[in-house]
């Protein structure tokens, strides 16, 4: 197995795990990354050629390890032809359930809604193990040009209060989507159960291919309290020191929503709290997610580097909780 350690990149982690870590520059570069523990490590997915992952001990230094998907699978090129060459899978998520991991991951055409959003699982996330191994379950959802007015690619899966599942994704078009799965997690439920949770106001034209102007997407929900919040990035990505991407957030007590933010404003209308913007150094931070490791909340995310040519690189921020519940961070030290 090939590895790479990297040292002291920009991974931020202020106030961190066992409060020794302070704000340091670890330089990997990633877009759109989740981490989940198993045992004494932590392992890192994000968009990369067959899924990226590394893993750390200590969440500065990482170790790269090979990609999942040394091929894409098979079903991706009837999706978008010529996919498999290229193997570049976006936007995972990561989840343990049922004795399993499960990795959501999205396949699509830049900027278009030729799009699906598939799944595989592993009895470990441990490449040493005898057991590592991930099989894929094919596609969950498929988003299809002329034909759905909404992009099957950020995915996000998360349990109500109930413990059923559900998945939420997204990008552009009409908006951010919420669908009921089936409890193997590999198909949805039926009878299908959909909602749309959050939207941005756009320009419509005549062509229904068009993504239109209402940049929202990257959805992921994180309940806390008697809450779901729903965390989305507006704006755009991808496009170096021109990126302009910004964390906003929205809550609802039904998993089903409406989604409103601190001034009592649907996320469906447009509405969204800012959690998150650039700054000078940082133009665009965005794709973000949230977890609760040792009994504190992170928010985990990407940012582009305006001293470093406008690459994407991993932060991960102390997520804080106001009187009001709702959520704070900061870029600054």
């Amino acid at each position: 197995m090939h590895t790479m350690l990297i040292r002291y990149g920009w991974l931020v982690l202020l106030g961190a795990i066992g409060g020794k870590l302070g704000a340091q520059p670890i330089d990997i570069r990633v877009h759109d990354p989740v981490l989940i523990r198993q045992d004494s490590f932590y392992y890192l997915f994000h968009t990369g050629r067959g899924i990226s992952q590394w893993r750390s001990k200590d969440l500065r230094q990482w170790e790269r390890l090979e990609p999942v998907f040394a091929e894409a699978p098979a079903w991706t090129e009837q999706v978008v032809p010529g996919f498999r060459q290229r193997n570049h899978i976006w936007a995972p998520d990561v989840l343990f359930y049922r004795g399993r991991y499960y990795l959501f991951y999205s396949v699509s055409a830049f900027a278009k809604n030729t799009s699906a959003i598939g799944v595989a699982t592993s009895l470990t996330l441990n490449p040493a193990d005898p057991a590592y191994r991930w099989e894929d379950h094919g596609p969950v959802v498929r988003s299809v040009p002329g034909r759905d007015m909404w992009n099957a690619i950020d995915p996000n899966v998360v349990f109500d209060e109930k413990g059923q599942p559900w998945l939420v994704f997204g990008s552009f078009w009409l908006g951010i989507k919420l669908v009921r799965l089936d409890t193997s997690l590999t198909r949805l439920a039926e009878p299908q159960e959909w909602y749309t949770v959050a939207a941005r106001p756009r320009t419509m034209t005549l062509d229904e291919r068009d993504p239109g102007d209402g940049a929202i997407e990257a959805p992921f929900l994180f309940r806390k309290g008697d809450f779901f919040y729903l965390f989305v990035s507006w704006d755009y990505c991808c496009r170096g020191v021109r990126s302009n991407y910004k964390i906003v957030v929205g809550r609802a007590r039904d998993i089903r929503g409406p989604y409103l933010d601190r001034e009592g404003r649907d996320m469906r209308q447009g509405g969204g709290t800012l959690v998150l913007e650039g700054n000078e150094r940082w133009p665009g931070v965005g794709h973000c997610a949230v977890y609760t490791f040792e009994g504190r909340d992170f928010l985990v995310f990407h940012g582009y580097d305006r001293l470093d040519e406008g690459r994407p690189k991993l932060w991960i921020l102390p997520l804080l909780w106001d009187s009001e519940g709702w959520p704070l961070a900061s870029l600054d030290d």
